[in-house]
């Protein structure tokens, strides 16, 4: 394993000695006791035997028979409904620590668990607790290709392949894997749901040897291996004429390619599909249905105990922008909502968070709370790919935790978006949250180490949506830069403000984009305007914004239960974050602050700069108190950051300037 801190993230080293907690979990700290040490088990038994020597420098002895001295235990839990699948509970008992799972896949769990409560400082009492994840499915997605790259990758290259070439060397997947699981991750999609001419090979006998070494690391770490696949491979690898998901020789070709994938990788997750979207191929070639396309896959997972994941991220991508009755943000409500009930139970929707893609700000899709009968995944992306892509600092999990948090009304009031994706609002048999990878081959896996925060908090929002942001920061600062209170304020400030400074210097109240075209990096607030991508603000010399409501505009506010859709429609009960993604807002309207909206756009982009120059200020204040390659990569980061904002700001500025002619009451530098 590579020691350096900056590669191992928040499994890291660290300086333990001057923990109170030290003194009480020592005593605990010298034998194992384990029945069965083989597989997850063993590996949950290695990891703590590891950390017991990072963090008390004992050498613990494992042992598969009791001892008399105080020790900890490992055990599966027998007949015992405390907890559910892959859940665990550690609690003490007279002069031992045990820690009990469901299965093996608690155990490791568990251990992690306990890790983590050692290294931030906590007690034991404290560390005890009953504990099983709110998702069955935690996952990760990755769009890598064969070739090495990594679409929207922001982090060097593929960890997977390069130069369409498998890689050979293990070693570091296999410490993917062990961060993968310490954050209760337990699947992960290896390549691009853009599959090309190679990656559409995985699923057969020229790669699949490869992929089964790909998940035979993945599963000595509770991590099951999915595959992205490409809808029309019974025409391209399987010499069929036809992917018609109703054909006879499609039907057994896929019935086939299943057995030969399980023959491989006896645990193997499953598939994941993007189809009819942005010119990738899929049912409506052949007049089907998703459902249709969709449940031929599912019908050949099935007898494996296999899932087909199904992006909905499908919309027209050759919009005319001279048809405003056109909206992007209904396309997913209206492709899928009328399927609801005819897919396969082992069918999952994957929505993404927003109606449109991955802005810094959205309200949640329609399609949460919309199907009642339909598995749903939440679809986040810890890639930045609008936030600044991973050199501009933005903590993304208060915006998941918005997303989750969200009230549908679906049943009435508590409908929460996160008891739709887990199951339990309509009793659903699959569900649970996926996000787009933020890593690659940089050796702090996501090219800058705070970026590291946003792959950590998902884990941990993935496994317990009630944690808050504050507290899943707090852990990840304490475990990555230890327990120095200087250290810790400094660096948990600049976290908790950074998606708001991200949005105050980049793109005002809801209305996303203005990037530049293609690599969607930097200013450009007509960039998609003319464009066929229908990402348009609207904006002319007397307001701007998208009119979504149903009065007057496109009527995207009616995909609402009548709640919601009643405080969308209306511009005074509309939430302001998000007013000009419902609304077409003139200039001077007044918004609660009093201020106007034109000034208030010249407001926030000028705190935006002052913020993040305050935040690059705060991290040279921490030189000599983090790890010196830690702090120089950041820096460099910070003054990429501070530039960029400066960017936007006069940007931005100057477009609603000469748009408006109204000047800033301020006085402040604008480019007229």
């Amino acid at each position: 394993m590579n020691e350096k801190n900056i590669y191992n993230c928040w499994l890291r080293k660290g300086d333990y000695t001057n923990l109170a907690s030290l003194e009480e979990y020592l005593e605990f700290c010298n034998t194992i006791i384990v029945k069965e040490n083989k597989g997850v088990m063993n590996t949950a038994v290695n990891e703590l035997k590891s950390a017991i020597k990072r963090i008390t420098g004992i050498d613990a002895l494992v042992i598969g028979e009791k001892v008399k001295n105080p020790h900890i235990i490992l055990d599966l839990m027998q007949n015992n409904n405390e907890i559910g699948a892959e859940g665990f509970a550690i609690k003490r008992i007279n002069n031992s620590l045990i820690i009990q799972g469901a299965d093996d896949k608690g155990i490791l769990y568990g251990v992690f668990h306990l890790i983590r409560e050692m290294s931030t400082g906590k007690t034991l009492k404290q560390a005890e607790i009953i504990d099983t994840p709110k998702n069955k499915l935690r996952m990760i997605n990755h769009w890598d290709n064969i070739s090495g790259d990594i679409e929207r990758g922001y982090s060097g290259k593929s960890i997977f392949f390069e130069n369409d070439c498998v890689i050979k060397d293990l070693g570091r997947i296999k410490d993917y894997a062990r961060l993968l699981a310490s954050i209760g991750i337990n699947g992960v999609v290896i390549n691009n749901v853009n599959v090309h001419k190679y990656e559409t090979k995985f699923i057969t006998e020229e790669y699949l040897p490869d992929m089964a070494r790909f998940a035979d690391v993945f599963r000595e770490y509770g991590v099951k291996l999915f595959l992205s696949v490409n809808f029309a491979a019974p025409i391209e690898i399987g010499g069929i004429p036809t992917a018609d998901p109703l054909d006879v020789d499609v039907i057994n070709w896929w019935k086939e390619t299943a057995t030969k994938i399980y023959k491989h990788i006896p645990d193997f997750g499953g598939f994941i599909v993007k189809a009819d979207s942005e010119n990738r191929p899929g049912p409506f070639t052949y007049n089907r249905d998703h459902a249709e396309g969709a449940n031929v896959l599912a019908k050949a997972l099935k007898p494996y105990g296999g899932i087909v994941i199904w992006r909905c991220f499908v919309y027209d991508c050759k919009l005319d922008w001279r048809d405003k009755s056109k909206d992007r943000a209904k396309a997913a409500y209206d492709n899928f909502k009328p399927l609801d009930g005819k897919f396969m139970d082992n069918v999952v929707l994957q929505v993404k968070n927003g109606p449109m893609d991955f802005q810094i700000r959205e309200p949640v899709s329609t399609l949460f709370g919309a199907m009642e009968n339909t598995n749903q995944v939440m679809e986040f992306q810890i890639a930045q790919e609008y936030t600044g892509q991973q050199k501009h600092l933005c903590y993304l999990v208060p915006m998941w935790k918005e997303s989750l948090e969200f009230d549908t009304y679906a049943k009435g009031k508590g409908s929460f978006a996160s008891k739709v994706v887990d199951g339990t609002l309509f009793d659903r048999n699959i569900g649970g949250v996926a996000a787009v990878s933020n890593l690659g081959d940089s050796q702090c896996w996501t090219g800058n180490p705070l970026a590291q925060a946003n792959l950590y908090g998902f884990g941990r929002i993935a496994w317990n949506v009630d944690l808050t942001a504050q507290e899943i920061a707090l852990e990840w600062v304490k475990l990555t830069f230890g327990n120095a209170s200087e250290v810790v304020e400094a660096v948990m400030s600049m976290l908790l403000k950074s998606r708001d400074v991200y949005e105050e210097y980049t793109v005002p109240l809801g209305i996303g984009w203005m990037v530049n075209p293609n690599y969607h990096y930097g200013p450009s607030v007509d960039g998609y305007e003319y464009s066929k991508w229908g990402t348009y603000h609207y904006a002319d010399f007397k307001g701007i914004g998208v009119d979504r409501s149903a009065a007057t505009g496109s009527g995207y506010t009616t995909q609402y239960k009548d709640f919601n859709a009643k405080i969308y429609e209306a511009i005074k009960t509309c939430p302001e974050e998000l007013l000009l993604f419902f609304h077409h807002v003139p200039y001077t309207y007044e918004l609660k602050s009093g201020k106007t909206l034109i000034q208030h756009i010249y407001d926030t982009h000028f705190n935006g700069v002052n913020e993040v120059t305050l935040m690059r200020e705060n991290w040279i204040s921490l030189k000599g108190k983090v790890d010196a390659e830690t702090y120089y990569l950041v820096l460099s980061k910070f003054n990429i950051q501070v530039e960029d904002a400066k960017e936007w700001r006069d940007v931005i500025n100057t477009y609603f300037y000469r748009r408006t002619g109204i000047d800033d009451i301020n006085n402040r530098t604008i480019y007229k």
